[in-house]
C-alpha cells in the first residue's frame, strides 16, 4: 500500500488487487440513492424513470435490476397457426425451456409424416413409370406416354399441396428463455417501431403452395422479449408520440398484439392474438428532454414506480475514493486490452476526477468520460509495453482524449492569438479578456470591447452585439444598472454604449461575462486602460455583488493556454479551483464590482476611492450622494 499527500486512503500497488463485486448493481459508483430505489423497484416490480447527464450509470442500474428479478417466473413465447383464420396467429406462453420441447415434438411428427408421405409418393411414382413404359413399349398404346406425363405432373401438384408444413404446421418460438440465468434485460434505445413493438415479415411468395405461413413470419418486439424482465429505453423522449402511446398501452395491459409496421412487412393483414409483455420499464433521459415525454406515460411511471435524479458529483471522501478505485479496476477488467493501473496512475486519475467535478471536495460521476481517459492511458501504456499504467500515461491521456469542444477551443485560441484578436500584453481602453466555456468542459478566452458615443436620441442605450443568447442579453442589462448607479443621471440621456463580443460566431449564452462587460464599459467611460494580461469571469448582480459561476477550471486552463498571467474570479469560486494549471496564474478573488475595477483598470484603486454611488430616497424621491 502507498500513501499520497492529497489522497484520503492508502492506495494498493495496482488495481489487480481490487475485488470487483459480482452483482452489477453493486458496481454502480456514487448513486447510492438510485441503487436503493432500484432494489425496491425490483422487489415490487415497479417502473423507474432515471434523469441525469450521460455516463452517470443509468444503463448499469437497469442491468442490475434485471439481476434482482425472480428467475422462476420466466416464460417462453410461441406462435401457433390459427386453423380458422391464417391471418390471426395464436400466441401462447409456456414455462421457460418448454418451448423447445413443444416445437421438437411437432418437428418429430412432421418428420414421421414426411417419411410416410415420401414413401407413398415414391411408390406411386414408380407405379406410374412402370405402367407408362408397359403401355408405351409393350402394348404400344399411342397416348400412353402423354397420359403418364400428365399423371406424374398431377402427382407432383398433389405432393406440393400436401407438404407437412401444410398438414402439420410447427409452432415458432418467439422468445426463448431456456438458457437465461437471469431475467431478460432488453436495451431498446433508439429502436424503430417494428423493433420495439414487433413486426410481421414480408412474404415474397404469397400463393402456389410456396407461401410462408403467417405465424412463421411473426417477429417479437423488444417489449415481448423483455417479458418478465427489464425493458431499458435511454433518451425515451426521442420516441415518437405514437410509439410512446403504444408503449403506455403495453405497460397497462401487459400484452400487445403483433402486426406489420413497416413498408417491407405484411402490413395490417396479419395481427396476432395479444402477446404477453409484462415487463418493468426503466426509462432514462435528461431534464431538457423531459418535456417531450408523453404526460400519460410519465404519469404511469409516477403512479406505479419512481422518478430518480442522478448525481453528477460525489463528495471526495475516503469511502468514495475507495469506490473510484473500484471503478478503475472494473473498467480495466471489462476492457481486457489494457494493463492495470499502478498506485501513481490511480492517484492521478482521482485528481482528474476532481478537476472534472468542477467543485471543491467533489469527484465527478460522469464516469463514461472518465472511462475514456482510463482507456486512453491504458493504450499509451500498452504501446510502451509498460506493465502498469503510470501517472505519466494518465497525464498524456488527458491531452489525447480531449473532447471535440476542447480541441475546438484550442484551435479558437490559437487562431485568435495568431490574428491578434486575443491580446495578452499591454493596456487598452475599453477592451477586456472575458472567459467562456464551450460544450460544458472547454474553456476559451473571450475578448470584449466597449465604446461610448454621444446619444442618438432622448434616451441613452446600451447595445450589445456578438450573437448573444437570452441570458447573456439580460446580463448586459444588469451591467447597465450598475454603470448608471455609479455615473449618475447624465449617462441615460447623453450616451449610447456599444458592447461587442469579438468574433463569437458560435454565440454566447450565460451571465458569467457580466463583470467583463462592466469593466469594459467603465474603462470606455473613464478612459482608464485595462491590463491585457488579465482575464475576468464572474456574474454580476444589479447591486454590484460578484456571484459565482460554473466551469471555473476549464476557464483557468484556457487562460494559461492563451498566455494570461492574472485572472479575476468570484471569491465564492475559490473553493472550486482544483486544476493544477492554476499555479501558473495569479488568482484574484473579488466580491464586489469595486474590487474588479481595482484589479483590472490601471489606476482603478484610486478611481474607486473617488466614486460616490448615487442612491434614491424612496420616500422623498430626492437623490442623496453618499459620502465615503
Amino acid at each position: 500500500m502507498k500513501k499520497f499527500k492529497d489522497m484520503k486512503i492508502s492506495l494498493p500497488d495496482s488495481t489487480k488487487e481490487i475485488v470487483i463485486p459480482p452483482r452489477t448493481i453493486d458496481q454502480v459508483i456514487g448513486q447510492d440513492r438510485a441503487a436503493n430505489i432500484i432494489k425496491k423497484a425490483a422487489m415490487q416490480r415497479r417502473h423507474v424513470l432515471l434523469i441525469g447527464e450521460p455516463g452517470t450509470g443509468k444503463s448499469m442500474l437497469a442491468q442490475g435490476m434485471s439481476e434482482l428479478l425472480p428467475m422462476e417466473q420466466l416464460e417462453d413465447l410461441l406462435t401457433f397457426p390459427n386453423q380458422e383464420n391464417d391471418n390471426e396467429p395464436i400466441i401462447k406462453t409456456f414455462p421457460a425451456g418448454y418451448g423447445k420441447v413443444i416445437t421438437g415434438q411437432f418437428r418429430e411428427k412432421a418428420k414421421m409424416l414426411t417419411s410416410a408421405r415420401n414413401t407413398l409418393l415414391t411408390s406411386i411414382m414408380i407405379a406410374i413409370v412402370i405402367i407408362t413404359l408397359y403401355y408405351t413399349f409393350i402394348l404400344r398404346v399411342p397416348q400412353a406416354l402423354f397420359s403418364g406425363i400428365i399423371a406424374a405432373a398431377f402427382l407432383m401438384l398433389i405432393s406440393q399441396q400436401t407438404k407437412p408444413k401444410k398438414l402439420l404446421l410447427s409452432p415458432k418460438i418467439l422468445v426463448n428463455n431456456q438458457k437465461n440465468k437471469k431475467a431478460p434485460f432488453v436495451d431498446a434505445t433508439g429502436a424503430h417501431e417494428g423493433s420495439l413493438l414487433g413486426d410481421v415479415r414480408h412474404d415474397p411468395f404469397q400463393s402456389g403452395g410456396l407461401e410462408t405461413p403467417a405465424h412463421d413470419r411473426v417477429e417479437p418486439g423488444a417489449i415481448h422479449k423483455a417479458h418478465k424482465g427489464v425493458l431499458f429505453i435511454d433518451e425515451i423522449a426521442t420516441l415518437s408520440p405514437q410509439m410512446q402511446i403504444a408503449l403506455l398501452t403495453s405497460m397497462q395491459d401487459k400484452k400487445f398484439s403483433i402486426t406489420g409496421r413497416s413498408e417491407r412487412s405484411a402490413g395490417a393483414m396479419v395481427r396476432t392474438t395479444p402477446a404477453p409483455c409484462d415487463f418493468v420499464l426503466v426509462a432514462a433521459g435528461n431534464l431538457k428532454t423531459l418535456r417531450n415525454v408523453n404526460p400519460a406515460l410519465r404519469s404511469r411511471i409516477q403512479g406505479y414506480g419512481y422518478e430518480v435524479y442522478m448525481n453528477e458529483t460525489v463528495l471526495d471522501t475516503a469511502e468514495n475514493q475507495e469506490k473510484m478505485l473500484r471503478f478503475i479496476a472494473q473498467e480495466v477488467t471489462k476492457d481486457k486490452k489494457i494493463p492495470h493501473f499502478s498506485a501513481s496512475g490511480i492517484a492521478e486519475l482521482i485528481r482528474v476526477s476532481r478537476r472534472m467535478a468542477n467543485r471543491k471536495n467533489h469527484l465527478t460521476l460522469r464516469l463514461r468520460e472518465l472511462g475514456g481517459v482510463i482507456r486512453a492511458a491504458g493504450d499509451l501504456a500498452s504501446e510502451e509495453k509498460s506493465k502498469y499504467v503510470e501517472q505519466k500515461h494518465v497525464r498524456s491521456a488527458r491531452k489525447i482524449a480531449r473532447p471535440l469542444e476542447g480541441q475546438v477551443a484550442s484551435e479558437f485560441i490559437d487562431r485568435k492569438k495568431e490574428y491578434q484578436v486575443i491580446v495578452v500584453k499591454g493596456e487598452k481602453i475599453g477592451r477586456v479578456n472575458g472567459m467562456a466555456v464551450m460544450g460544458g468542459d472547454a474553456g476559451i478566452v473571450l475578448p470584449i470591447e466597449a465604446e461610448v458615443v454621444p446619444g442618438s436620441g432622448e434616451k441613452g442605450r446600451i447595445i450589445a452585439t456578438g450573437n448573444l443568447g437570452k441570458i447573456a442579453k439580460e446580463a448586459v442589462k444588469n451591467v447597465a444598472a450598475i454603470v448608471r448607479k455609479w455615473f449618475g443621471k447624465d449617462l441615460s440621456k447623453e450616451y449610447d454604449i456599444y458592447v461587442q463580443f469579438l468574433q463569437t460566431y458560435e454565440g454566447v449564452e450565460g451571465d458569467s461575462a457580466s463583470i467583463s462587460v462592466a469593466a469594459a464599459v467603465i474603462s470606455a467611460l473613464t478612459k482608464l486602460p485595462i491590463r491585457q494580461d488579465t482575464a475576468l469571469t464572474g456574474s454580476l448582480s444589479v447591486r454590484g455583488d460578484v456571484l459565482p459561476i460554473g466551469g471555473i477550471n476549464p476557464k483557468i486552463e484556457a487562460a494559461v493556454e492563451a498566455g494570461i498571467k492574472r485572472i479575476v474570479v468570484p471569491e465564492a469560486n475559490l473553493r472550486d479551483i482544483v486544476t493544477s494549471k492554476s499555479k501558473k496564474l495569479e488568482i484574484l478573488p473579488v466580491k464586489r464590482i469595486e474590487d474588479v475595477i481595482g484589479h483590472i483598470l490601471v489606476g482603478g484603486q484610486e478611481f474607486v476611492k473617488k466614486l460616490k454611488p448615487i442612491k434614491i430616497n424612496l420616500l422623498s424621491g430626492k437623490k442623496l450622494v453618499v459620502s465615503e
